[in-house]
């Protein structure tokens, strides 16, 4: 099937089309949902299209044409409309920080598949083998900020819901079988409540010390490093740019190390083409200068793990393994990492330690609460 097999997607981008849309989508039960970004095309990427699919309809919201999108934060919040995403996070996070949305009833396609073990997870494979659709995966790189989109584009946009409120019945229909159906209602519960922040994150200028290999720098190459780290952020704001389509990290690291003094010191310098240079050589030198005379900066403490935090980690890591080799899943279907990190902290030695665990709910807890208990004492 393709999308010239469809109906066509309704395309929202008015006040009275986004009201049509928000009184249908409140009408329904189950919805499904996904996003398509910018990320590799400006300097703050930000939600360029949202698409919804219901079992009748599908949606085409333009967010770049509406300056009001308020009357979609209900539906997202309702918990009685079940929201149906595949790979959800990302989604949640670009949602939460565009537009502050919260998300109440979720029901995620690619957990559901990880967690009945399948082989492979990417929504292209799992379209494809359970409808025959075949999605183009180039235009998941494409500038969905430009208007107007291609017919491609919007094909390729629908088919990433159309599929997905099926999808799902056949999923929870198998996880229902299979028994595995409580274990995953509880990570979309879990998901639902790591939606990142509202609003972009500020700008960091110590964020230069993480690039790889700047703690190996002298003090005056990281001044310098420094100074082309701040110019790069200046350039890809003004330019309206990803910072790593100005310049690569391995390039500011190397130019850093080489301390060019003329633009023909420049042209060694792997990642700086000829254009670069006519571009921002110039500048670069100026960068250049400006740490060789700057004060070194000092590098942040790096917070370590207590010894004990580790070891503990490493016995429950082991065990989480052999337990998903056992499953024939991935280890963080069986506890996720960011819950493992803490129960290594925590070293819960009663079920009633385990509660104050965030994240690992109660099917966690009766499944394998005993085992972590048992390998944390067992633990030499």
């Amino acid at each position: 099937m393709t999308d010239a097999d469809l109906p066509p997607p309704v395309w929202v981008d008015t006040a009275s089309g986004l009201a049509a849309l928000a009184a249908n989508l409140a009408s329904q039960s189950v919805i499904a949902v996904d996003t398509e970004s910018n990320s590799l095309h400006a300097y703050r990427e930000q939600v360029c299209l949202i698409q919804f699919s219901t079992p009748n309809t599908d949606y085409l919201l333009d967010p770049l044409a509406l300056s009001n999108l308020s009357p979609l934060a209900p539906i997202f919040a309702n918990p009685s409309i079940e929201k149906v995403f595949h790979a959800a996070e990302y989604d949640l996070i670009c949602l939460k920080r565009d537009f502050g949305w919260q998300l109440c009833n979720l029901f995620d396609t690619m957990i559901a598949v990880r967690t009945l073990g399948w082989a492979q997870n990417g929504l292209a494979f799992v379209l494809e083998s359970q409808f025959g659709v075949k999605l183009n995966k180039r235009h998941q790189r494409a500038n969905w900020a430009a208007r107007p989109l291609a017919a491609d584009q919007l094909a390729y946009a629908r088919l990433d819901t159309h599929f997905l409120i099926p999808l799902r019945e056949k999923l929870a229909a198998e996880l229902n079988t299979a028994g595995r159906w409580a274990e995953a209602h509880e990570e979309f519960e879990r998901l639902t409540h790591v939606n990142g922040r509202s609003g972009p994150p500020p700008f960091n200028p110590q964020n230069f010390w993480h690039i790889s290999g700047a703690r190996d720098l002298s003090p005056r190459e990281a001044a310098i490093l420094r100074e082309l780290y701040l110019y790069r952020e200046h350039t890809a704001q003004r330019f309206n740019r990803p910072p790593f389509k100005v310049f690569s990290e391995a390039t500011l690291l190397a130019i850093a190390k080489t301390q060019p003094r003329a633009l023909d010191d420049l042209k060694s310098i792997s990642g700086m083409t000829s254009g670069q240079i006519g571009r921002h050589g110039a500048n670069i030198l100026q960068a250049v200068a400006r740490g060789q005379k700057a004060p070194p900066p000092h590098q942040p403490r790096i917070e370590h793990e207590d010894e004990e935090v580790l070891e503990r980690y490493e016995t429950l890591r082991r065990w989480r393994k052999e337990r998903a080799r056992e499953r024939g899943v991935e280890s963080d279907v069986i506890v996720p990492r960011d819950v493992l990190w803490e129960i290594a902290r925590r070293a819960p030695q009663t079920h009633a330690e385990l509660e104050q665990i965030s994240g690992f709910g109660p099917t966690r807890r009766e499944k394998y609460g005993r085992e972590i208990i048992e390998a944390l004492k067992e633990r030499p």
